[in-house]
């Protein structure tokens, strides 16, 4: 009978030839060589040390096949923090990253509809406000167990200091062994053999030398061990975010550390309200479903905060645009792109908004400035500074460290007047209840 042949149902199974294996009616004739036997041999990094091991490394594998059916990318410290793990909930296809904008902006898409069948786009967002959604999601995961991780990164790091110094330790008593077996060999030299004398004493300055080179290492080891301060530990634990923003923390530590929790992400758009929203699966089993408002057409991260924008319109129309953007500079705002404010760009983003500028010929307007107030009552501006501190004269400020704007009204108010008439003379007042300090000595001398 040939390999491959099909045993009729009335042969019997055959055990003679040693190259096939024992085969009963009706199966194929195979070698003996296509046998699967498992953990026959020392297992290597791949397999794991245990079966259960070695299939969780397999699946793991397999995830990893990135564009491959259930594959997830692998957190290999690119610049997108969800690469590989959103999925389309319109056709089930993995987003991809794609980087548009001259500079680089991140956008996940779904190209599979696109690219080979040339039909629209399922689904395109911006990577930005997903990403930050998701990332809060994390850290409000793990913030319940923070003192532990905290608690157990200080073990680590204690475990692996006592593992250096334990390393250390022992190969210093390895070298002054050496020492001094390279020391009894020399004493039991004859002193006649000099060659003999001088080789061996080499060998044992050499063993002497290693000796000190790992006394100073450990030495150095001990002086060289960071301190672990625990409160500082435990505080990092309570701010998370803090640390999620290090600079020492790369995107592949944070892309690991949500690959460790969320095994999906499936994301769409809800056409209706314009958001994002995404159904994170967890590993635990549990889903939770974010929402995040989808960026229009044309809006960008690069835009100038709320904070400046209602400084711009409380100043606007009272002040001119080089007195708004020396407030903006001095209160330490910047615009959208980090810049520092001028009058230009004061007027750029007052004609964006429609928000109405300073009209320089109005002179005789309802406001007045803090040098305008002084001169129209013929003081300086420290004692209109004093008035406003002391709450004689109003004045509006749009914020802290804004300019003061005073009503032309109040600077003719009677409380005005009085505290400017007593200017530079002392309050010579007496109150009645008012007792002096020297009561007895103005007794007895009257």
């Amino acid at each position: 009978m040939r390999l491959g042949e099909r045993i009729q149902p009335e042969s019997i199974s055959r055990e003679s030839d040693a190259s096939y294996v024992h085969v009963t009616a009706g199966q194929d004739l195979l070698p003996a060589w296509s046998r699967l036997v498992r953990f026959e041999h020392p297992l290597s990094i791949t397999h794991g040390g245990t079966e259960e091991q070695y299939e969780r490394n397999q699946a793991q594998l397999a995830r990893n096949a990135y564009r491959r059916a259930g594959g997830v990318k692998s957190g290999r410290s690119c610049g997108a923090l969800l690469a590989g793990l959103p999925c389309c909930a319109r056709c089930g296809r993995r987003l991809r990253v794609a980087y548009t904008g001259r500079t680089p902006r991140l956008v996940y898409r779904c190209d599979c509809p696109n690219l080979p069948l040339g039909k629209k786009r399922c689904i395109t967002f911006g990577g930005f406000r997903a990403e930050g959604l998701i990332a809060d999601a994390v850290l409000d995961v793990l913030a319940p167990h923070a003192i532990e991780a905290a608690k157990e990164a200080r073990a680590m790091v204690k475990q692996a200091m006592d593992d250096r110094k334990s390393v250390l330790g022992m190969e210093l008593q390895q070298a002054r062994y050496n020492a001094s077996l390279a020391e009894r060999r020399y004493a039991a030299c004859d002193p006649d053999n000099r060659l003999i004398a001088s080789e061996l004493e080499r060998r044992w300055e050499e063993a002497l030398e290693r000796v000190h080179a790992f006394e100073r290492r450990l030495t150095a080891e001990t002086a060289a061990a960071p301190d672990v301060d625990l409160t500082r530990l435990d505080g990092l634990a309570q701010d998370l975010r803090a640390a999620w923003a290090l600079p020492a923390t790369s995107m592949r530590d944070r892309q690991r550390l949500l690959r460790t929790l969320i095994e999906n992400i499936v994301a769409d758009i809800d056409d209706s309200t314009g958001e994002i929203v995404l159904v994170v699966h967890w590993k635990g089993g549990r889903h939770t479903e974010l929402r995040v408002m989808k960026p229009k057409s044309g809006e960008h991260n690069s835009r100038t905060s709320e904070e400046a924008l209602a400084v711009i319109r409380g100043m606007a129309g009272r002040w001119s645009d080089e007195a708004i953007a020396a407030c903006l500079n001095r209160m330490g705002m910047s615009t959208g792109q980090g810049k520092t404010w001028n009058a230009k760009r004061v007027s750029s983003i007052r004609r964006v908004n429609d928000i109405h500028g300073y009209l320089s010929a109005d002179k005789d307007g309802p406001w007045r400035t803090m040098s305008e107030a002084a001169k129209e009552l013929g003081v300086t501006n420290h004692v209109i500074r004093r008035l406003i501190k002391d709450g004689i004269l109003p004045a509006d400020q749009v914020v802290d460290g804004a300019p003061y704007q005073i009503k032309a009204e109040d600077l003719r108010s009677e409380q005005v007047k009085q505290a400017l008439a007593r200017k530079g003379r002392p309050c010579r007042t007496a109150p009645d209840n008012q007792l002096s300090m020297f009561t007895s000595t103005y007794e007895g001398g009257a």
